[in-house]
């Protein structure tokens, strides 16, 4: 990464001698220069920070000891250090000042000499440090960590970092390492965290919650420790199914022994990703937890095994800049999917690969495919066409070879930091195969090899049945019924669903029996097409259809019930009994959609008994997670229920740190300030909103 540095004196500097700010200023001119290989300087090699963080005031206080060794004569090195200033410095060898983004450590520094840095500090993260609800948790991804602990904002320093992070007697503490101990001092847990290797700063991480845990051994002896909420307790089996597997399945299939000394998963709220790979402990959304039901729908399985083979791909070995990205993406997006295979079988590893080759070739044809070689490339090629790179390479040149090559690669530049040519020269060292057409056909450049990937996938026998099946769309109802009606029979979960959706637009009188058989199937995936894609349901098929509020699945039972609700007025009080006390996903979704047909249907029980009106608006609230918000911000919408707290909570939405969330709820807040009667309440919420609200409502209103 290159840094683009402006410096400003600081002030305490100001008063010092011409001599001095000259000197000074040359320091910082000759560093300027070479701050983005300030490895060639200094290397970092301990960073020990005791951190306690208030929640009430959202800062950060801490005490931080820093050893470095300095391997060439220099005045001035530098830490990423954004809008931390030291306190209560202790090194007296050298002087620490900082500015708004760096920390400067100015002295006579020697080549061969370590030193430490150790001082006291204070800040108020604007990112990187959340606090949600009774949560905080970090989050560090590419160079921001620098936002809470001095550390560098660069993959290319490596650094070994031991935090101890004070918390309330009540609360658990997570981060990276294993922990030593914990210590009660002050009515407060000192819980003191020790790693043994080095690591990037962005993958430094602590999440601090009321979590419990279950705990597991890997086959090679290595300690797993699945958190969750206390709350929660119930989903942890489901959440956390197949853990063990698949951490014991990635260490033979990758054949290098897990690197450090345990590993850790954690669900928080209001997470900004699906997961990330902090070393020894992944941090996740806790919209992945689910029960037994939610399971069948959207599981954690390949989030968990993606986030596990970072610790080697991207934490054990590093990229060295950002066009060896897809190191790190498209090898954890690879053996995620392997591990996948292993759980779900071969037609699973296929589907999967068949459906990103869908993505890559339209993104190809439309103009917009990407080399895997190129810094700004997007997620779609960084993960899904660096994980195809790898399954064609693995072809080409076999599995031994393929093993070998990917385990010669991680011991050789183990904690360190890799490139592309490292790995393909690591391939070629190993194998005879010319994988020089491979280089410029998967690597370098921007098309996607549709047909190679085609023939590719051929080699499955499922695939090949798909695509004799789903060639049949453009074929007349009549002519298809015998092979849709075998595809229909013990049906496989893909080829059954492609079955169902040819059906649809097609007269009830030609496909009643096909629908009936489907229905018959009980495949559980099958019964999900036909819920989604029945946009109308046939009198014929009512008894049928009305099964599938007895599915377990989530996706399935919301579909059917609003299908069933509003179709079906007459028997609407007879569905919402049968599903009242069903919340579905994290995110609530069966228990908003009953409150707003429980809402709308007359005589339904007393509404204002029941307050379904206010525990719908509630949901919109900031104690929720924004997935639970986001919902019923679509509903208190559609049926025009905005008042001055939900208006509040949309405001205060607008701001959050989730930008897909905010940027949902700030088109939304444009659109309801259309309304006079809106723009009014909103304009009087000026004293109940925060100070980064009110700014952003002061620039909308205005």
């Amino acid at each position: 990464m290159l840094y683009f540095l402006r410096r400003k004196l600081n002030s305490e500097f100001r008063s010092t001698s011409a001599i001095f700010i000259f000197i000074f200023i040359l320091g910082i001119v000759c560093t300027e220069k070479l701050s983005a290989q300030q490895t060639h300087l200094v290397n970092f090699l301990k960073i020990e920070a005791t951190v306690e963080p208030n929640a009430t005031k959202k800062e950060v206080k801490a005490h931080f000891i820093g050893t470095f060794q300095v391997l060439k004569d220099t005045d001035s090195i530098f830490m990423d250090a954004v809008n931390i200033s030291p306190e209560a410095i202790k090194s007296k060898k050298f002087k620490i000042t900082a500015n708004d983004k760096k920390l400067w450590l100015i002295g006579d520094f020697e080549k061969g000499k370590t030193y430490q840095a150790n001082f006291q500090y204070r800040t108020k993260p604007k990112q990187t440090l959340y606090f949600f609800g009774n949560q905080i948790w970090t989050q560090g991804q590419g160079k921001y960590t620098s936002h809470w602990l001095p550390s560098i904002d660069d993959v290319n320093d490596k650094i070994e970092f031991d935090l101890t992070i004070i918390a309330a007697l009540e609360k658990t503490v997570i981060s990276n390492g294993e922990l030593s101990s914990i210590e009660n001092k002050n009515n407060k847990n000192h819980w003191h965290f020790n790693m043994e290797q080095p690591m990037s700063s962005y993958l430094v991480a602590f999440a601090i919650g009321d979590f419990d845990k279950k705990e597991l051994i890997s086959n090679s002896g290595i300690p797993i420790q699945l958190y969750y909420k206390t709350s929660d307790s119930t989903n942890a089996e489901p959440t956390y199914r197949y853990s063990k597997q698949i951490f014991d399945f990635l260490e033979t299939e990758i054949g290098v022994p897990y690197p450090w000394q345990n590993y850790k998963q954690v669900p928080v709220r209001d997470f900004l990703y699906a997961g990330m790979e902090n070393t020894t402990a992944t941090f996740f959304s806790e919209a992945f937890m689910v029960d037994t039901t939610g399971f069948n729908d959207r599981n954690y399985i390949n989030v968990n095994a993606h986030e596990l083979a970072h610790q080697w791909f991207g934490n054990l070995i590093t990229e060295k800049t950002n066009e060896d990205h897809w190191l790190q993406e498209g090898f954890a997006t690879y053996y995620a999917l392997l591990a996948e295979r292993e759980i779900f079988g071969d037609d699973y590893y296929y589907w999967q690969l068949y459906q990103t080759a869908e993505q890559l070739k339209a993104a190809s044809d439309a103009g917009k495919g990407e080399s895997l070689l190129n810094a700004k490339a997007s997620s779609l090629t960084f993960y899904q066409k660096g994980a195809w790179a790898l399954h064609i390479l693995r072809e080409q040149i076999g599995d031994e070879a393929f093993k070998t090559a990917i385990k010669n690669y991680l011991e050789k530049y183990k904690f360190q930091n890799v490139s592309n040519t490292d790995f393909l020269n690591e391939v070629r060292a190993i194998s005879e195969v010319d994988i020089s057409k491979f280089e410029k056909d998967w690597l370098h450049q921007s098309a996607f090899k549709a047909e190679e990937a085609y023939q590719s996938l051929l080699k499955s026998s499922f695939i090949h049945n798909y695509f004799e099946i789903s060639a049949l769309r453009a074929t007349a109802m009549a002519d298809k019924k015998h092979q849709l009606k075998t595809a229909l029979t013990f049906p496989n979960d893909f080829i059954g669903q492609e079955a169902i959706y040819q059906l649809t637009g097609a007269p009830i009188s030609e496909t009643l029996q096909l629908y009936k058989k489907a229905f018959e199937s009980n495949n559980l995936y099958v019964r999900q097409v036909m819920a989604l894609s029945l946009e109308t349901i046939p009198k014929t098929l009512q008894k049928e259809y009305e099964t599938l509020l007895n599915d377990e699945s989530y996706v399935t039972m919301e579909a059917a019930l609003y299908q069933l609700a509003m179709q079906f007025p007459e028997k609407r009080s007879q569905y919402l009994d049968k599903t009242i006390g069903i919340d579905g996903f994290q995110n609530k979704n069966i228990r908003q959609l009953w409150l707003v047909l429980a809402l709308i249907t007359e005589d339904y029980k007393d509404a204002k008994k029941y307050n379904f009106l206010n525990e719908l608006k509630n949901y919109t609230s900031t104690q929720y997670s924004f997935e639970v918000r986001q919902k019923a911000f679509e509903y208190v919408a559609q049926l025009n229920l905005w008042d001055a707290e939900t208006l509040k909570n949309l405001v205060e939405a607008c701001v959050h740190p989730t930008w897909r969330f905010a940027k949902a709820s700030k088109a939304l807040l444009k659109n309801v300030l259309r309304e006079k009667e809106n723009r009014e309440q909103v304009k009087a919420l000026e004293n109940e909103v925060s100070e980064k609200a009110l700014n952003y409502l002061n620039t909308i209103v205005n």
